[in-house]
């Protein structure tokens, strides 16, 4: 099946799902959607008890390539408000929210980030991986509790209670992360992974990542790129090479069995593990990815 047929069925199939959707407030909680785990994750420990949350791009699976699904259309026909991403990050996004008619709230949670830009195939593309800079999730964490505040104004001082409390946590995270990247010599510290998604956490934290593709998963490395990135590891002696959990790993797996290269395990880019896996948070997927970069960077 195409991908246009593909995405006609889904559009009609979202359509449909709309008859039979639920009362938004049928229990006095604010309905919240997110689109995808990380993001689903921020909006339920700001919301807490008080937000039910539904994710649409869950746990190990990856948001660049999705497509809606008629319980996507349920979901947000329920909702009071909608958590993005942005910068371009759900390409799906638009089409879901015009055929569903939503009027809800949406809030784009990387709102106040300067996003960073590189050039792909000649023209400038938008990074839309801002959350991997734990001080871009601080902004995140305004942005949700203003938009929880919007929705339900009367509990916006639990909400911001909460966000503080969150904000902290983050920031003790984002000071162990810069702990921990300082005791690896800056000339090995360079990475290896699947697609183009560390660049924010590249910059914050002095790390370089190199990708075989680009920003998107929908992009696809040419041969010439992956021989030039083969060719830079074995010339700088790069020691860290890791497969992403939401990735396809064939490209990873080539590049070690060309250069000797042990992969060093699975990281969190886009989306999050399941529970109990060690990347089930915003906040556990930082310290799951630190404790597998340093050792591998300082190639221990």
């Amino acid at each position: 099946m195409s991908v246009s047929l593909r995405s006609l069925l889904a559009v009609t199939a979202v359509g449909l799902a709309l008859v039979s959707a639920p009362s938004a407030f049928a229990d006095g909680k604010v309905k919240a959607v997110a689109s995808f785990s990380i993001l689903g994750d921020m909006v339920s420990r700001v919301g807490g008890d008080l937000v039910e949350v539904t994710t649409i791009v869950g746990p190990n699976s990856d948001t660049h390539v999705y497509e809606p699904k008629p319980a996507d259309a349920t979901a947000l026909a329920a909702t009071q408000v909608f958590f993005v991403n942005g910068l371009g990050f759900e390409g799906w996004m638009e089409r879901l929210v015009e055929s569903t008619g939503f009027k809800g709230e949406t809030v784009v949670a990387s709102t106040g980030i300067t996003p960073r830009t590189m050039m792909e195939e000649g023209a400038e593309e938008t990074d839309p991986h801002a959350w991997q800079n734990l001080s871009n999730g601080l902004v995140y964490v305004n942005n949700i509790a203003e938009g929880l505040c919007k929705a339900d104004a009367a509990d916006c001082d639990t909400f911001k209670k909460n966000a503080a409390t969150y904000a902290a946590e983050i920031s003790a995270r984002d000071a162990e992360v810069k702990a921990k990247i300082a005791t690896v010599p800056e000339a090995k510290r360079k990475v290896i992974t699947s697609h183009d998604a560390f660049g924010y956490f590249g910059a914050a934290y002095g790390v370089t990542f190199l990708a075989p593709e680009g920003i998107s998963t929908e992009s696809e490395a040419s041969a010439a790129d992956v021989a030039k990135l083969i060719e830079q590891v074995r010339k700088e002696g790069v020691t860290a090479l890791f497969v992403e959990n939401m990735s396809d790993p064939r490209l990873i797996e080539q590049i070690a069995k060309e250069t000797g290269v042990k992969p060093g395990g699975a990281l969190y880019a886009d989306a999050l593990s399941e529970k109990g896996e060690g990347g089930g948070t915003y906040l556990d997927m930082f310290k799951h990815n630190i404790s597998l970069l340093v050792p591998a960077m300082a190639g221990s």
